[in-house]
């Protein structure tokens, strides 16, 4: 399960996957005036099922509701198969930028996550840092399954 958490998928999956993103259901958390929210999508295409591979994509929107920017640092993900497999991925910002977000903002970005078993959940945090302040803090992201149309042993 190396470090495929994150592949690049980045922007390209945006366009062809707006429409199916817009009738997910949205996973959210909010953290003092940090307001995170998660969308996931299967990625049939991509996944050999036959290999031991299944692959999403997932979208994240970050909503800074305070009055002042703030910097997305680093990322924390503790990513578990249907196995009990976990893996910890931590890295500097998201999708290769460490996005300042204004007040009343948001920014958005999609990522992919492959595992070598049906599904799987993913939880996380963000550091991130008042600019004017300098204060950092961590934004904690809501959890989320990894769920494929394959049977999968239920995780407990």
């Amino acid at each position: 399960m190396a470090d495929r958490a994150a592949f690049p998928l980045a922007h390209e999956l945006e366009e062809p996957y707006a429409d199916l993103f817009a009738a997910l259901p949205v996973y959210e958390m909010v953290t003092g005036a940090i307001r995170v929210q998660v969308q996931v999508f299967w990625l049939a295409e991509q996944s050999e099922p036959d290999e031991g591979s299944y692959c999403w994509a997932y979208r994240i929107r970050i909503g800074n509701d305070s009055a002042n920017p703030v910097q997305l640092l680093e990322r924390t993900w503790l990513i578990t198969d249907t196995q009990g497999r976990e893996e910890h991925v931590q890295g500097a910002g998201v999708v290769g930028e460490q996005p300042v977000i204004q007040p009343r903002t948001k920014f958005e970005y999609t990522s992919g996550a492959a595992l070598g078993t049906p599904g799987g959940l993913m939880r996380g945090t963000y550091l991130m840092r008042d600019t004017p302040t300098g204060t950092r803090f961590d934004v904690t992201l809501p959890a989320f399954s990894l769920a494929s149309p394959f049977p999968q042993a239920p995780l407990h």
